[in-house]
């Protein structure tokens, strides 16, 4: 008997994968995972370019609940904040506390309908400034899945400090990497996304 596990990952272009060539990103490598390690998946990726939190706010639930059934284990990867942190006319695209207060209330949504739910934070990109607004936002994201008892998945630092990861980025187009920094990244996520996924979710049904 096997668990109908099922995942909706939703955020911006990097959960969407955008720049590998083989198509996976990191969610389609996590899925992948879960799959070798004796959790078959069905996963769904809802990633959209150029999302911001507030973007994912409005949309995460409806896109969710259409794909998520009640009598599976359904489940929640969340990733975003890049272009939030994005500036125009001096200004980010998202106020900080707006971020913070979109990501609590997805946090809150998603307990609220019984989806067990797992954070990733937003990655650098190649660009200094821009990068220090990310680690600001990643340390106030940290925060909230704290306070509301979900897992953080810390990447930003591990990957700025990556040759492979930035090198990646800069020849892309300063924002997403080719296949080896998606591999990379992925591989960062796995060891807290293998236990999460041994952890049963609300209601463990089974598909015989």
């Amino acid at each position: 008997m096997v668990r109908d596990v099922r995942i909706c990952f939703v955020g911006d272009s990097l959960v969407a994968g955008l720049g590998d060539r083989q198509c996976l990103g990191w969610a389609g490598r996590l899925a992948a995972r879960a799959a070798g390690a004796g959790y078959p998946v069905t996963y769904y990726n809802l990633g959209v370019r150029r999302a911001t939190s507030t973007d994912i706010a409005e949309r995460w639930e409806g896109e969710c609940r259409r794909r998520l059934p009640a009598d599976i284990d359904g489940r929640v990867v969340l990733s975003f904040g890049i272009d939030d942190t994005l500036l125009d006319d001096g200004r980010t695209w998202v106020p900080t506390e707006r971020s913070v207060a979109n990501l609590t209330a997805v946090l809150r949504g998603t307990r609220g309908l019984g989806w067990p739910t797992l954070m990733v934070a937003p990655p650098p990109v190649n660009d200094d400034e821009h990068n220090s607004r990310i680690e600001k936002l990643d340390a106030e994201f940290a925060e909230v899945c704290g306070a509301e008892g979900v897992s953080y998945v810390r990447v930003h630092q591990p990957l700025r400090q990556s040759t492979t990861w930035m090198r990646e980025v800069a020849s892309e187009d300063d924002y997403h990497p080719g296949t080896a920094g998606y591999e990379e990244f992925a591989a960062l996520i796995v060891p807290p996304w293998l236990l999460w996924l041994s952890e049963p979710g609300s209601g463990l049904p089974v598909v015989r």
